[in-house]
């Protein structure tokens, strides 16, 4: 708590020249959109698809500090594991978007592709085989308002898009200015979070802005782990990661003239995470006669950025940017050892690092059609993409024999520097045959060098039935490429096989060795999207919207089975490879369907001259199923995936979230409330198959403020300290681990339970 109190103090000194500023929250039905649709002026519950608008004064009062935890509490359709102990899953924030896998949701930052992370979730958790965007890359302070489509739109934006598109908008303000200071801390007195932001616009010329944001933060790792009934002691660390993360986002615009203007935006972020790996038991190393627990600490630069020019040339509106993006992570692990050094083996490694970088030119042409029936619009457009995707290898004493404890690091068996180029076109149409139906389609053509060509199209429709009333349904296919990470990883590391410690190599699938245990080239997944609703509202202050929803998605992509045994070792030591006895590697083994139901409601207004009420409630029902698992083409006896693996993209995330926010301000008071109700999902934690129950959390807050411009907040999360279910099979969990695993690393509450939190914030 002291960060907490220390940061109200410095921001009340701070602030004494804040200036009144009246605050109104936007309406997220007529917020005017810019996701899923070319056209301009259109309002959320206008689009043809369901998309949400969450503003950046929703996601602040959350009192989540990364915007991953923020979304999860208030969306319904999102869902962000809190993954407790695996260094790639936990140490990066991607989100899932209705059941499916993160990097089938394609991210935008002001409406340009974002870039992926160069790390890849190799480990046994939730996005396992991705390499998605890292929303902790994106300050918060930076983020206007976000607008999520929850429709498949790959023939708007490309590969990715298959369950939907997150669009995250940032502040484009030329005057003004927000401060924030944040400090959390868990009930157990762990998990002392600090957050210091600021935003800032600047006029730039005649109608120009530059506006700057800021933010850096610091959180001390929690742990949850039970007593290690081997030794009697707590042995692992299982909860969030030590972390500390710094970013600045610019975003700026110059008029040139009266019809075009110059812009720009982009983000910068530095981020050093770190989580504990397996605990090595007495005995496994001289230099530690007691056991140890390797630490691996992920350090990660992440930049993004855009510049573009966009105008007026007659009747047409037309964009043209350059967009640039880069993830780079190297990686170090310490408290370990090599065993294969004994003595002489050092206790901290270099373990190399990963670069994965994105170029992307996009031009788009765009004509309103005012004159043709009763209105609609036209844009065309193409776009360049070029990816490049390294490895660097480690300290030799990383990867020497068994290699460091933890993670061995990275020595691929042939160098990784990859790269690829993507092209495409694409035509979109929407028209208003009458002035109650609008109709839309869209064509898009990718060509990338490494798998040739793919053709994704769309349909929309949206009929007004009466004033305040409409139906509307999209028809559609689309793809995800598979990554540069996905075809050419390689490392080697420890991970647990049927509550066992073992060493597994993960290999490109044009590995010699991967080809002889099944691998073969990846090919793109393929979709067909349908989704069909009713919209009412908004009529005065209400609104709701009921969707169905069915995504079908074959040669989906996923990380194989630790494959092991005999014929695994034969062809191993044929190879010469030593410091491994388990693989794994990419391939399109699975077809799956997911189908759902999305609902929302809405209502806020006046209760009084002074006295305002806001309510949002949601619900998703989510059901994916495994329709086709390809047998191994090389061992038959030993399947590409098993019942771990496959429950990761079909079970192990929540069946049905109900949220609810609800908001109450009278003069300088005001007081919050969220809700979340998490259904029940279905893992395999060690050994055994388990349904988890499901948890629902309540967080509460209340607000002054002290004078104009200037607010104090208290709140609480997990009000009721809600707590994940305990793992069932203690027995062979003990044998495996002592049983120090309260859970598995599929909990969408984590595992910290009831904290507290202050916020003070200043408006000038």
């Amino acid at each position: 708590m002291r960060y907490a109190m220390s940061a109200v103090g410095v921001a009340i000194l701070a602030s004494g020249t804040a200036q009144a500023q009246t605050e109104t929250r936007p309406d997220p039905d007529n917020e005017i959109i810019v996701t899923g649709t070319r056209a301009s002026g259109r309002a959320a519950l206008e689009s043809s698809a369901p998309v949400d608008v969450v503003s950046g004064d929703t996601i602040a009062d959350t009192g989540f500090p990364d915007l991953g935890r923020a979304l999860n509490f208030l969306q319904p359709s999102v869902n962000f594991a809190r993954a407790a102990t695996t260094a790639t899953a936990a140490n990066t924030k991607p989100v899932t978007l209705r059941g499916l896998s993160p990097d089938q949701t394609l991210v935008l930052v002001n409406g340009k592709r974002r870039h992926a992370n160069a790390v890849l979730n190799v480990n046994n958790s939730i996005g396992r085989g991705s390499a998605a965007v890292d929303l902790d890359t994106i300050p918060e302070s930076a983020i206007e308002r976000i607008e999520i489509l929850r429709d498949g739109a790959a023939a708007q934006y490309g590969s990715d898009a298959i369950a939907g598109v997150v669009n995250i908008i940032l502040k484009s303000n030329a005057s003004g200015a927000s401060a924030e200071l944040f400090g959390s801390v868990t009930e157990e007195g762990d998990g002392e979070t600090g957050l210091a932001s600021a935003s800032a616009g600047l006029a730039l010329g005649d109608g120009g802005h530059l506006t700057v944001s800021v933010s850096a933060r610091a959180q001390r790792p929690t742990n949850r782990a039970f007593v290690d009934q081997r030794f009697n002691r707590v042995t692992y660390r299982i909860g969030d990661p030590k972390a500390s993360v710094a970013s600045l986002a610019l975003d700026t615009a110059l008029p040139l003239g009266n019809a075009a203007e110059i812009y720009g935006f982009g983000t910068l972020t530095r981020k050093i995470s770190n989580n504990g790996a397996g605990f090595r038991v007495p005995g496994f190393s001289p230099i530690y006669p007691d056991g140890f627990l390797p630490i691996i600490e992920p350090r990660i630069w992440d930049v993004g950025g855009t510049v573009g020019v966009r105008g007026d040339i007659g009747a047409l509106k037309a964009d043209l940017s350059q967009s640039f993006g880069s993830n780079e992570a190297d990686f170090s692990v310490f408290d370990t050892a090599n065993v294969s050094l004994g003595l002489a083996s050092p206790t901290r490694f270099n373990s190399g690092g990963v670069t994965y970088r994105q170029y992307v030119t996009d031009f788009t042409l765009s004509l309103p059609l005012d004159g043709v029936l009763a209105g609609g619009n036209i844009a065309a457009g193409g776009q360049y993409r070029h990816e490049s995707y390294k490895i660097r290898s480690g300290d030799p004493n990383a990867y020497f024999g068994t290699g460091a404890d933890g993670f061995a690091g990275f020595n691929p068996r042939n160098p990784t520097n990859e790269s690829r180029n993507a092209w495409a076109a694409f035509l979109d149409l929407e028209l208003r045959p009458v002035e109650q139906l609008l109709l839309g389609g869209a064509i898009r053509y990718d060509d990338y060098g490494d798998f040739g060509g793919k053709t994704t199209w769309r349909a929309t429709s949206r009929l007004e039935l009466m004033e305040g009333a409409a139906i509307r349904a999209t028809y559609g296919t689309g793809f995800k490429a598979p990554s540069l990470q996905q075809q050419y990883f390689s490392a080697v590391q420890g991970a647990l096989s049927a509550g066992r410690l073992v060493t597994v190599g993960t290999l490109p699938v044009g590995d010699p060795v991967a080809r002889a245990l099944g691998a073969s080239d990846l090919k793109p997944e393929r979709s067909r999207n349908f989704t069909a609703g009713l919209v009412v509202g908004p009529i005065d202050g209400f609104s709701f919207t009921a969707d169905y929803f069915r995504i079908r998605i074959k040669d989906r992509i996923a990380l194989s089975e630790q494959l092991g045994g005999a014929a695994v070792v034969n062809i191993l030591t044929a190879a010469g490879i030593t410091n491994f006895q388990q693989v794994r590697f990419f391939t399109n083994a699975i077809d799956t369907t997911t189908r759902g139901v999305e609902l929302t409601a809405r209502w806020q207004g006046d209760l009084a001259p002074d006295t305002q009420l806001s309510l949002t409630a949601g619900y998703g029902w989510f059901k994916s199923r495994l329709d086709t698992l390809r047998p191994n083409p090389v061992l038959p006896a030993l399947p590409l995936l098993n019942m771990k693996s496959i429950l990761f993209v079909t079970e192990a995330q929540p069946k049905s979230k109900f949220t609810f926010q609800g908001s109450l301000t009278h003069g300088a008071f005001d007081v919050g409330v969220n809700v979340a109700a998490f259904g029940t999902y279905t893992s395999q934690p060690l050994t055994a198959v388990q349904t988890f129950g499901g948890k629902e959390t309540v967080d509460v807050s209340m607000g002054y403020k002290i004078f104009d411009g200037v607010r104090v907040g208290l709140g609480v999360q997990n009000l009721f300290d809600a707590r994940p279910d305990t793992i069932d099979d203690q027995v062979l969990a003990i044998a495996a681990t002592g049983g120090s695993f309260p859970t598995g690393e599929e909990t969408p509450i984590g595992l910290n339970g009831r904290t507290w939190y202050a916020r003070l914030t200043a408006r000038f």
